[in-house]
């Protein structure tokens, strides 16, 4: 059809318009892209210089700061301290072996740490930084610094490690720090980009490794500038990680610092925990070593020194090492006695100084008995016959419940390392582990704390503060994360008769304060700070008949290892209890000699927080006294005032 004038009109004004619009677009798009061509060469012409002469921007993590560690006062126990060290980067370094060469001529690097940075460097990436030398001098860090354009890939760092100010006095329960390993790496699924950081330091045992997750922190990062030779020319961008959290633990440094000086001479170990709220006051373990050696990088000669020391200075016997518990276990077995009805505490048993089970003897500690001996005098003296008697009325299954109920069998939830659950046996834990069925006879062994009865350090204090408290009291070691108090539930009562437990803290109290107690040479006779408490003497070995007959080899004319423990617990003040102790002595002998004067020495410094009077102990004892705390070395007392620990 044909157009007309109007129409081919319009068509034109269309085309008009659509070719406007299209070539304002176009203009629009020409200005963007030259308004974009100007920032680039005018106002980013530098920074595309320096890539135009080969230089590139990398990235680089930054380790953040580990969280401290403090006593329940404030006192710092793990602190950072500033680390100088050399850091070399393998795809900037040009020929390493050269590079490496003119490194150790400045810097004095043993062959064998030169070879082990070498490994280091080719097997990690050829970006990832490599630690080649730390705890380096200021001289040593600026001879560095002053020769770097002939050290390519070369770079002078300041990094934090770990220090432990207090050194031996809380290793077994702080522990230390160490470089991540590959073990470490294989237990991780996803692991952390911080833990790729040569010599990068995580916890190793003790509360740095159950709480590497609070410590650690997350890593913050810089983006640096460097040339064609890997020389850092500035630092474009910096963010900071987030340090790892801060840690209070409830030990009191200074109680703390006194048990391991008191217990130096032993392979022994302590635990106080108060009877109020289960915090734990001080967890000692001797002898120790210094945590500060293996942060820094043990030398063959000490760690082959620790690990050969008959006395196993590596292991925290507080919580890892495991005892017949021996007579503090009496205490169990009249318990479960009383509980279940089968024994009044006006009841007497004859001890004729054994009790005789078909063809076999069980005997007493007293060799020519007790005599008539009722539950009181029975823990008092510690007599073995009326517990044998006990045991075989109430059963081992009642015993082992019992056992349970005060805290003995159980894995008390503490951040250290190996928390051994010990054994509280039953018919059916020797069905499962030994595959034999019990005997009567095993019951006798346990009701006295022998046999196959385990315990250790802290589960005996737990048992202790229980008793004394009636309440079930579980330990406690983290008192607050970064500045927030954990929080503490009220710990219920126990299941047991509140009159039965005040009949065993009666006993207790004459174990130690009646004429004929066991313990009375340990004895506090200061006014309202009487001790109460349970001695205990374990055998590491068979007592033959023969040695029986011709008399039982003393202690002391055994080899050491061959020796009995020695154990003590305790609560005070009697009359109102705020704190349970117990102490293992290995291979001590007695309890009463060798565990329970440790046990009141300790006692009375936590209760008089620092050095007891003189007054405090029995008048026959002041010269020995007087003379043991003249002896032990221990820390100034400036060192725990102020929240900081003083050179």
């Amino acid at each position: 059809m044909k157009r007309t004038p109007k129409d081919t009109e319009e068509s034109a004004r269309r085309i008009s318009r659509r070719g406007l619009i299209l070539g304002g677009a176009q203009a629009a798009m020409i200005g963007a892209l030259a308004l974009r061509m100007r920032y680039m060469q005018v106002e980013q012409a530098d920074q595309f210089r320096l890539l135009a002469e080969e230089n590139r921007i990398n990235l680089r993590l930054l380790p953040p700061a580990r969280g401290l560690i403090y006593d329940r006062n404030g006192v710092i126990l793990a602190e950072n301290e500033q680390n100088y060290r050399i850091v070399v980067v393998r795809e900037d370094m040009g020929d390493v072996d050269e590079v490496l060469g003119r490194l150790a001529q400045l810097v004095d690097l043993p062959e064998d740490e030169l070879e082990r940075a070498r490994k280091e460097i080719f097997r990690l990436s050829p970006f990832v930084p490599v630690t080649v030398a730390d705890r380096l001098s200021w001289e040593d860090l600026a001879a560095v610094a002053v020769n770097s354009p002939a050290l390519p890939g070369v770079n002078p760092d300041v990094g934090l490690s770990r220090a432990y100010p207090l050194q031996e006095d809380l290793a077994h329960v702080i522990g230390y720090v160490g470089p991540v390993s590959d073990y470490d790496l294989s237990k991780l699924q996803d692991p952390d980009p911080l833990l790729q950081i040569p010599k990068f330091q995580i916890g190793k045992v003790g509360v740095e490794a159950k709480m590497e997750g609070v410590l650690r922190g997350s890593a913050g990062n810089r983006r640096i500038e460097v040339n064609a030779a890997g020389r850092v020319m500035r630092e474009l961008d910096r963010q900071e990680g987030r340090p790892g959290g801060d840690l209070q633990l409830t030990v009191d440094s200074a109680l703390q610092n006194y048990t391991q000086v008191r217990l130096s001479e032993e392979s022994a170990a302590a635990v106080v925990m108060d009877t109020r709220n289960g915090d734990i006051l001080a967890l000692g373990s001797a002898p120790s070593f210094d945590p500060n050696k293996f942060v820094r990088g043990i030398s063959v000669a000490d760690y082959r020194e620790l690990t050969e020391n008959e006395f196993r200075p590596l292991a925290n016997k507080s919580v890892q090492g495991v005892y017949p518990p021996g007579s503090t276990f009496k205490m169990v077995t009249a318990l479960a006695a009383l509980e279940a009805g089968v024994v009044n505490p006006g009841e007497t048993v004859w001890c004729p100084g054994y009790k005789q089970l078909g063809n076999r003897r069980f005997h007493c500690w007293k060799r020519a008995g007790h005599g008539r001996i009722d539950l009181r005098n029975s823990l008092v003296q510690s007599c073995d016959v009326y517990y044998y008697e006990m045991a075989e009325r109430v059963g081992i299954d009642k015993i082992a419940e019992m056992a349970r109920k005060l805290g003995l069998g159980q894995r008390h939830d503490l951040p250290l390392s190996a928390v051994n659950v010990g054994i509280a046996p039953d018919k059916a834990w020797k069905r499962e582990n030994r595959a034999a069925e019990w005997l009567v006879g095993d019951t006798l062994n346990a009701a006295i704390g022998q046999g196959f009865v385990l315990t250790s350090p802290l589960q005996l204090a737990v048992m202790t503060a229980r008793i004394a408290s009636g309440r079930a009291l579980a330990p406690r070691l983290i008192k607050s994360i970064d500045g927030e108090e954990a929080e503490v539930p009220p710990a219920p009562a126990l299941d047991i008769s509140p009159k039965n437990l005040e009949l065993i803290r009666k006993a207790m109290n004459g174990v130690i304060n009646d004429s004929r107690g066991t313990a009375r040479g340990s004895r506090i006779v200061a006014e309202g700070m009487k001790l109460a408490g349970k001695t205990g003497t374990s055998q590491v070995r068979n007592i033959t008949a023969a040695e029986r007959a011709r008399g039982v080899s003393r202690n002391e004319d055994l080899p050491w290892n061959r020796r009995d423990h020695a154990l003590f617990v305790s609560f005070a003040p009697a009359d109102g209890p705020q704190l349970a102790c117990s102490v293992v002595v290995e291979h001590g002998g007695g309890g009463s000699l060798a565990a329970a004067p440790i046990a009141r020495d300790i006692i009375l410094q936590a209760l008089y927080g620092g050095t007891p009077p003189l007054e405090a102990y029995p008048t026959s004892q002041h010269g020995t006294i007087r003379t043991r705390q003249e002896q032990l070395q221990l820390r100034d007392p400036a060192t725990f005032r102020d929240g900081r620990v003083r050179a």
